[in-house]
């Protein structure tokens, strides 16, 4: 069942996937089945990629079946993510490989697909009743070290798969941001048809979820 908390509102309609596709701090315990992990990364494996490579990969901690990678992948972020994301049942780092299999020639694409790649696995996700929360608040060398990552690959991201909870029970600051209006940007202000416009301002004041 999708998750039909804090809903978006766009200007224009969309899959209503898109608009439940939250990024929260607060989940249940309840554990994520593995049939539905697997759904979601089948899910990332659909991503374009350039020429194919799909450069992404995925380091999953498990807090039940994976307790040792779980915990080294929270020990990896700061303090202010650790307080709320030692609540998901599952903790992930994407990395990227940096160079195309084929002709070993650096893939200066790398990061843009495995954002890809993620974003569809949130979309899915989210179609599961599960919500996903990316960071990028947490230390690539501890990845590095604690992984054995090799040259030739590069965290990008560390997220959060589980069941949104109950918002009440976070902290004052966080449950402000959990609750807060969800907005977006006019089209206006990114979408250019036919050459670049003269913009005045740009706006940062949007919602960060």
């Amino acid at each position: 069942m999708a998750d039909t908390t804090n809903i978006l509102t766009l200007e224009h309609p969309v899959l209503p996937v898109l608009t439940q596709r939250r990024s929260p701090r607060a989940y249940t315990n309840q554990p994520v089945p593995a049939d539905a992990l697997k759904q979601v990364f089948a899910a990332a494996s659909s991503a374009a990629s350039c020429f194919g490579e799909q450069p992404w990969r995925y380091l999953v901690g498990n807090r039940e079946t994976s307790a040792e990678a779980y915990n080294k992948i929270l020990n990896s972020m700061g303090e202010f993510n650790q307080v709320w994301a030692k609540n998901a049942p599952v903790l992930v780092v994407s990395i990227a490989k940096l160079h195309f299999s084929h002709d070993e020639n650096p893939n200066a694409w790398a990061r843009h697909d495995v954002g890809q790649a993620t974003a569809t696995l949130a979309i899915q996700a989210t179609e599961l009743g599960l919500q996903i929360h990316q960071m990028a608040g947490f230390s690539t060398d501890k990845i590095r070290e604690a992984f054995s990552i090799p040259a030739g690959y590069e965290p990008v991201a560390v997220f959060t798969i589980g069941y949104p909870g109950d918002a009440s029970l976070l902290s004052d600051a966080l449950r402000d941001k959990e609750t807060a209006a969800r907005t977006r940007k006019p089209l206006a202000e990114f979408v250019f048809e036919g050459g670049w416009p003269g913009l005045q301002d740009e706006r940062y004041d949007q919602a960060d979820v």
